[in-house]
């Protein structure tokens, strides 16, 4: 009962307004976080309808269709599933009582209207998924490195004449390397924990 009656007490309308650290547990997405694995909330922004909760691992969003309405519909969105590309901020003009920040995860784009007055806060936010998005385009960099460079590793051993005559074996023994290498690189290149990103760019 207490977090249906949030968005009044925090003085909430269709404009988002950025939650304090201190009021996350007045809200509903705070309930869906990962807290036992230590997922953490880093920035959060609330309107009567909606809840953009973005965390050291997801976007967790709370769509709400109508303000009069309890009912939301749930939807996490993994950073490292759903990378974070063409991060903008349309600015407010003069008599614009909001701005807007815009970004696309994975296939989904995403556009948040936020109270004009937040804009210093938001600068943080932006900040911070434009370095996300530059660390995973790296990642992915050096992924496709790794999967090239497997490539021509392959087609050396297949063109190598001098190999002996247990093919069955070279072909395990390339698999298995295949699958070691390719592991190894996709661990090292995917990060899914953002935390210390967040905590470089926003202040609580």
């Amino acid at each position: 009962m207490f977090k249906k009656l949030a968005s009044d007490a925090l003085g909430l309308s269709d404009i988002g307004k950025i939650i304090k650290k201190e009021d996350f547990d007045k809200t509903l997405s705070d309930d869906y976080v990962l807290h036992e694995d230590g997922e953490k909330i880093h920035f959060l922004i609330k309107s009567k309808t909606d809840e953009y909760c973005f965390t050291n691992r997801a976007l967790i969003h709370l769509d709400g269709e109508k303000a009069a309405s309890s009912k939301r519909n749930l939807y996490r969105y993994e950073y490292y599933q759903h990378p974070i590309s063409d991060v903008s901020i349309e600015t407010a003009g003069t008599i614009d009582l909001d701005l807007e920040i815009k970004f696309t995860l994975g296939n989904k784009a995403v556009s948040v209207d936020i109270d004009k007055k937040e804009g210093e806060a938001i600068a943080d936010l932006y900040k911070s998924l434009l370095a996300i998005s530059h660390t995973q385009e790296e990642g992915k960099r050096k992924l496709d490195w790794a999967e090239r460079s497997l490539t021509v590793a392959k087609d050396l051993i297949h063109n190598n004449r001098f190999h002996d005559n247990d093919i069955s074996n070279e072909f395990k023994e390339t698999t298995t390397f295949a699958y070691d290498w390719l592991n190894d690189h996709y661990q090292t290149t995917t990060k899914k924990d953002f935390g210390e990103i967040f905590n470089r760019y926003i202040q609580n």
